[in-house]
């Protein structure tokens, strides 16, 4: 085929368009060329106000070498389509049917790739399915009752089904992986654009559609689905799985043998991670990042991103990195566009917030996780389960400030707490360290000062951007002071990272923006140890995905289980060969 990169058109062009584009650098009439496909397309607002949608073709044609030849440009290149292959099934006989534990992306598409090939796992979800699921999630946004077991972590199409449903990934695509999630999704009712498009998004409302579906594709081909279904323990014999013990709805217990299962928990699955422990199953902590909900008006991300253009545009997202004066990483993370903040707390007495798009994204705020990254270091713990400790610790903390609601805070208050606190600071033992936070502090509260006396906050931001700005959150929400979450380094790192953005984007660190806690959820603070053979010590026990460590997002989890997958298929022979 050919590749065309960095074809540039119009934000509104037409299929037409961009046909006589190909065909004018292939200096080719339309009868020679076979089709015209686009690769990639993403919008380029680099040159304000010239805005266009940089594309990439691939093209086939009937004489694909004199066309490259002709067209004599470096835009222009012959290339290999990458089509993902599963591979040949091995020679051991599989005996007891496998059993893949969690149904979010790492689970669902590692049972997708085993039942379309044979093999007829069986999933254990501890959640509910996702028609029940939204019904449990959104009562409790309406009236605070916590359903352990069916929320916005634990159910059918795990965390990710109450996101914004980002569908991007840094993971280098050489096997065709990434492609064949993409074309698995819109195969199941995905719009046929997140194939293309440079930040591909589903949205929570079309994808509990697409999970269900693919529900049923797996059930069609011989899989089996068990919600309700938590597992509790392991037995384990000679250092091999030999059987699982399940507990149902009814909270009666019952044993499933099974020499094969594959652990995509969740990075919520603190109990399980307990339970792993006891049996001695190898885990180690690792870094993940906490911080707040950040909520700002659509309307102002979009003037920053487009210009006067905004109207026009998709809803624009952002993608900010800062280091502080103590080298610590600030970043966003999980950026919602037109979105919610959601309460996604799992566990009684505890609140975490995520964030939320439906697939229209036309919610009057935007929000994104602001995060300060962490080391075990910080966790003031020993052993592989620290960071869960330390999660809860500031779970806690904001169900106890927000009265068991969301709390909020407006940046401006937050700020002030923080600064004038590392001002007069005295509780640090490091000199070089109380300094230097002390001084950044005093900086801080200057520049604002500064600001204030000569009329400059947010000088170049519409006023109007603000009007009638409130919080855009799932589930109640309480005004209180959450600058009390967090410890105080971590408190202050955010303030030099939002300052640092308020550069980037202006009026990022508007007094007036909404600080909601806590997003302590961002990736598993677990790394379950897994060799060559993606299996852990204990022979059987397959660690995947996000909770497991391998993966940061929908994509990168839904490839870690095709990738689980394809090692049971490589080495043992399916149940039956009539899948398809």
């Amino acid at each position: 085929m050919i590749r065309i990169n960095q074809i540039k058109l119009p934000i509104d062009y037409t299929e037409e368009m961009l046909e006589k584009k190909v065909c004018r650098l292939l200096k080719a009439e339309r009868k020679e060329i076979l089709s015209i496909k686009i690769a990639k397309r993403s919008i380029d607002a680099r040159k304000k106000p010239d805005i266009y949608y940089s594309i990439v073709v691939e093209v086939e044609a009937k004489k694909e070498g004199m066309l490259v030849k002709r067209a004599k440009s470096n835009q222009v290149t012959l290339a290999e389509r990458v089509e993902y292959r599963f591979p040949e099934s091995g020679e051991k006989p599989l005996g007891k049917r496998p059993v893949v534990i969690g149904s979010g992306p790492a689970g669902l598409f590692c049972a997708y790739m085993l039942a379309e090939h044979g093999y007829q796992p069986i999933v254990l979800e501890r959640g509910e399915e996702v028609e029940t699921r939204k019904q449990d999630v959104e009562e409790f946004w309406k009236s605070g009752v916590l359903k352990p077991n069916s929320n916005v972590q634990f159910g059918e199409g795990g965390a990710g089904t109450f996101s914004d449903g980002k569908l991007n990934t840094l993971i280098k695509d050489k096997d065709g992986k990434n492609k064949k999630v993409l074309s698995i999704f819109v195969e199941h009712g995905a719009p046929e654009k997140i194939l293309y498009d440079g930040k591909p998004h589903i949205g929570t409302d079309i994808l509990m559609t697409v999970v269900k579906n693919m529900r049923k594709q797996i059930e069609k081909w011989g899989g089996e689905f068990r919600f309700g279904n938590q597992v509790v323990d392991f037995e384990i014999q000679d250092e091999k799985l030999k059987a699982l013990v399940v507990k149902n709805r009814e909270e009666e217990c019952y044993c499933l043998e099974t020499e094969h299962a594959v652990l995509a928990i969740g990075h919520s699955a603190r109990d399980t991670f307990e339970t792993l422990l006891k049996r001695e199953i190898p885990m180690e902590a690792k870094s993940f990042a906490v911080g707040l909900r950040v909520e700002h008006p659509q309307e102002l991300i979009q003037i920053s991103q487009y210009g006067d253009t905004a109207e026009s545009l998709p809803a624009a997202a952002y993608k900010l990195t800062a280091k502080t004066s103590l080298e610590r990483g600030v970043y966003s993370f999980c950026m919602c566009p037109g979105g919610y903040v959601v309460n996604a707390s799992s566990e009684e007495g505890r609140t975490a917030v995520n964030g939320m798009s439906y697939s229209g994204r036309d919610g009057k705020n935007a929000n994104s996780a602001i995060i300060v990254s962490v080391t075990p270091d910080d966790f003031h713990g020993e052993g592989p389960l620290a960071g869960i400790a330390f999660q809860r610790k500031l779970e806690e903390k904001a169900f106890e400030i927000g009265q068991g609601k969301v709390p909020v805070e407006r940046y401006g208050d937050f700020k002030r707490e923080v600064c004038e606190e590392g001002v007069k600071e005295e509780s640090c033992h490091n000199e070089a360290v109380k300094e230097t936070q002390s001084h950044a502090c005093e900086k801080q509260l200057e520049k604002k000062e500064s600001k204030v006396k000569n009329g400059e906050i947010n000088k170049k931001v519409s006023e109007s951007v603000w009007e009638d700005f409130s919080p855009q959150i799932k589930g109640e929400y309480e005004f209180t002071k959450v600058s009390d979450i967090l410890p105080k380094e971590l408190n202050m790192a955010f303030v030099e990272g939002m300052e640092q953005f308020d550069r980037i984007i202006p009026g990022f660190a508007d007094d007036r923006v909404f600080l909601d806690g806590i997003e302590s959820r961002t990736s598993s603070p677990v790394r379950i140890n897994r060799d060559e053979t993606n299996q852990s010590k204990v022979r059987g026990i397959y660690p995947c995905g996000e909770g497991a460590g391998y993966a940061g997002g929908i994509t990168s989890a839904a490839m870690d289980g095709m990738k689980i997958a394809e090692g049971i298929a490589r080495e043992y022979k399916p149940l039956y060969t009539n899948a398809n």
